[in-house]
C-alpha cells in the first residue's frame, strides 16, 4: 500500500491535518506527516516532493494557510496526486490561501478541497488509491453507507425535536 504525505506549511495547520489523519487511521491507510514551508524551506520541500515516488508515496496531502503556495510547490516537483487543503487565517481569513491553492497554471494540477477540509483531503487521497484496490474501495463504500444511515436516522427523530 502507498503512504501518503501530509505536509503542512507550519505547525499551526496541524488541527486540519489531524482531522486528515483521523481519517486515515480510520481506514487504516499508512501515512507520513511532515512539515515544510514553501517560502522558508523551499530546497527541503522541493528535495521531499521530488523524491516522494520513490520514497513509496502515492498521494500528496498540503495544508497551507496565507499565501498558500505549498500545494503548487508540491506539484511543480512531482506528478503524484496532490491535493491541497486551504486554510482560514490571516487578513482575509483563508479566502488567499484557497484563491492561491484552486488557481494553479495548466499543467500543474492541484486538486482543492474546503477551507480546512482535512476530512475530505483524506477521503480523497483513499479514493485515488483505491482505484487499484478493491478491499479500500469497499472500505470507503461502507464509509458512505454508514454516513447515509446517520442521516436517515436523523431525518425519522427530527419530528420529536421540533415543537
Amino acid at each position: 500500500m502507498k503512504k501518503i504525505a501530509l505536509v503542512m506549511g507550519s505547525e499551526s495547520d496541524l488541527p486540519v491535518m489531524n482531522k486528515a489523519a483521523e481519517v486515515l487511521k480510520d481506514l487504516s491507510l499508512p501515512y507520513e506527516a511532515h512539515v515544510f514551508s514553501a517560502h522558508r524551506t523551499p530546497r527541503e520541500a522541493a528535495e521531499f516532493f521530488a523524491s516522494a515516488k520513490e520514497e513509496g508515496f502515492g498521494v500528496i496531502i498540503c495544508a497551507a494557510g496565507m499565501a498558500a503556495h505549498l500545494a503548487g510547490a508540491a506539484a511543480a516537483q512531482t506528478s503524484l496526486p496532490v491535493i491541497g487543503i486551504p486554510c482560514r487565517g490571516g487578513a482575509l481569513d483563508g479566502l488567499d490561501a484557497l484563491l492561491a491553492t484552486v488557481q494553479m497554471p495548466s499543467g500543474v494540477p492541484v486538486a482543492t478541497v474546503a477551507l480546512g477540509g482535512g476530512a475530505n483531503a483524506a477521503l480523497l487521497a483513499a479514493q485515488i488509491l483505491a482505484i487499484g484496490d478493491e478491499k479500500l474501495y469497499e472500505a470507503l463504500e461502507k464509509r458512505k453507507e454508514a454516513a447515509k444511515n446517520k442521516v436517515l436516522a436523523s431525518d425519522g427523530a427530527i419530528a420529536s425535536k421540533l415543537p
